[in-house]
């Protein structure tokens, strides 16, 4: 126990020296620096915090100098320690907080790769959170909580100004489009007001004018109130609230069919961030979301069909939608898509998707989908897109062994997947890629010895024909 007792002491003893040298350094950065940051002074708040509990003998470990932790630790963005790693469909690792406040600029690329998303949905990392948690206990360092998105605290003043701007959509027309249009500046500019306007009475209010006639003629009243339920639909609580409405799902799947195409892009890009939630999916899909976004797909408007895929992709994410939208014709929308060199990369991702559904595998295989595979890994440099392709065309030979003739017939000529097994692919990729090359050589060996066979009975049967008449002669 003694020993036990000393050897506390000393730890303390150690960790109040470091604590002295962190704070030291931290001070003089702040007092030498013109420009100290705020993290800074954070830090050196937290670890005189911690010098005094370690004095009061209530110690609490320190959050450590970002230059000591790991580089995988950290957020590309922040710099810092990841309190809730997300993986981005780019697969890049950050911490959710930052990256979602990438996300709700309106940014659609990876700060790091600068690729195009194909989605936005953020995974989270579990992986990497428990490495961080085991690195934490090994070096007694605080283990970062979950912190809420970074925003601005709506004042007194916003709060008036918001229940003002509610009142006026209950009045005339004028005040009513100048309202609706106010609140679509103030939920794109200020992530603060959609909690604020979630918690208040205005997503019912916005639903029944976006219901009412006066919305149903006015073009530019309907944009500005898609696009504020779209503002709205970003924040997390939001997401539920508006779907529970009864009036939410059919109104916006009407302004998809309906509406011009600014506003069927915002429904789209609507579903899109309220299908974050699973029960939101199935509910989105069973209510007739899927053809409508087909015909955005199909209306050649550029960023129309990018929120249009993104919808459709994060929808089939769910099982049950995924028939649904293969039933409904999505296989060869994006096809056709496809064979004009028309969002590769986003469509391939669906594809990808909904290559584990035997009926849409069945029907990529009928329409021709080998030959544009095997022309956009001739085509493409991006490993993302290779892979997907690569794993479409496994799932397609796996389900029809004669799609193989075309494969060998390429090889052949272009090598195309043997090349993709001495370059630099992904691991899936190559491992796809063998698998189809092996499936192809099994298949062209069985045909070899069956037309061997057949040869070799056709001779018999000729050989033993002859003999029959040698012997009758011989009689």
């Amino acid at each position: 126990m003694a020993e036990r007792a000393v050897d506390e002491t000393d730890q303390c003893i150690k960790r109040a020296v470091e604590l002295k040298k962190e704070l030291q350094r931290l001070v003089n950065s702040i007092i030498d620096g013109d420009d100290y940051s705020i993290r800074d002074t954070n830090e050196a708040i937290g670890v005189l915090s911690s010098l005094m509990k370690l004095k009061a003998g209530k110690y609490i470990p320190y959050r450590v100098h970002g230059g000591d932790v790991p580089l995988e630790f950290k957020c590309p963005l922040s710099g810092e320690i990841m309190s809730d790693p997300v993986v981005l469909a780019s697969g890049q690792t950050y911490d959710r907080p930052y990256i979602q406040k990438w996300l709700n600029k309106g940014n659609r690329t990876c700060p790091q790769t600068k690729q195009c998303l194909t989605h936005t949905v953020l995974i989270p990392n579990i992986l990497v959170r428990e490495m961080i948690s085991e690195w934490c206990k090994e070096h007694c360092v605080e283990l970062p909580q979950r912190i809420p998105e970074i925003d601005e605290h709506v004042t007194e003043l916003g709060r008036n100004n918001l229940n003002s701007l509610l009142e006026k959509m209950s009045s005339t027309l004028s005040e009513q489009k100048a309202a609706a249009k106010e609140l679509r500046m103030l939920t794109k500019r200020l992530p603060s007001f959609r909690a604020v306007i979630g918690e208040s009475d205005a997503i019912p209010l916005l639903l029944n004018l976006l219901s009412s006639d006066i919305a149903i003629t006015d073009t530019s009243l309907q944009e500005d109130l898609i696009t504020t339920l779209l503002n709205l639909s970003i924040h997390d609580d939001n997401k539920r609230i508006i779907v529970e409405n009864p009036l939410a799902i059919p109104l916006l799947i009407h302004y998809l069919k309906v509406g011009a195409i600014e506003t069927r892009r915002n429904v789209a890009a609507t579903l899109f961030t309220l299908s974050a939630l699973d029960s939101n999916k199935l509910l989105i899909g069973k209510s007739g979301a899927f053809k409508p976004l087909f015909d955005l797909l199909e209306e050649g408007n550029p960023l129309a069909m990018k929120d249009a895929a993104q919808a459709i992709f994060i929808l089939c994410l769910a099982l049950e939608n995924k028939q649904t939208a293969v039933s409904e014709g999505v296989v060869k929308v994006i096809l056709s898509k496809i064979s004009d060199d028309i969002l590769v990369e986003e469509l391939l991702a669906i594809l990808a998707l909904l290559s584990s559904q035997e009926e849409a595998v069945e029907e990529m295989g009928k329409l021709g989908a080998v030959s544009h595979l095997l022309t956009i890994l001739k085509k493409s440099n991006c490993p993302r897109t290779k892979e997907n392709c690569v794993a479409i065309l496994y799932d397609i030979c796996l389900k029809d062994p004669t799609n193989l003739d075309d494969i060998r017939l390429d090889e052949r000529k272009n090598n195309t997947l043997g090349n993709m097994l001495i370059e630099g692919e992904t691991s899936r990729a190559k491992r796809k890629a063998s698998g189809i090359l092996k499936r192809a050589a099994a298949s062209s060996r069985s045909l070899s010895q069956h037309s061997a066979s057949s040869r070799s009975l056709s001779q018999r049967s000729a050989s033993s024909s002859s003999g029959s008449q040698h012997s009758v002669s011989w009689n």
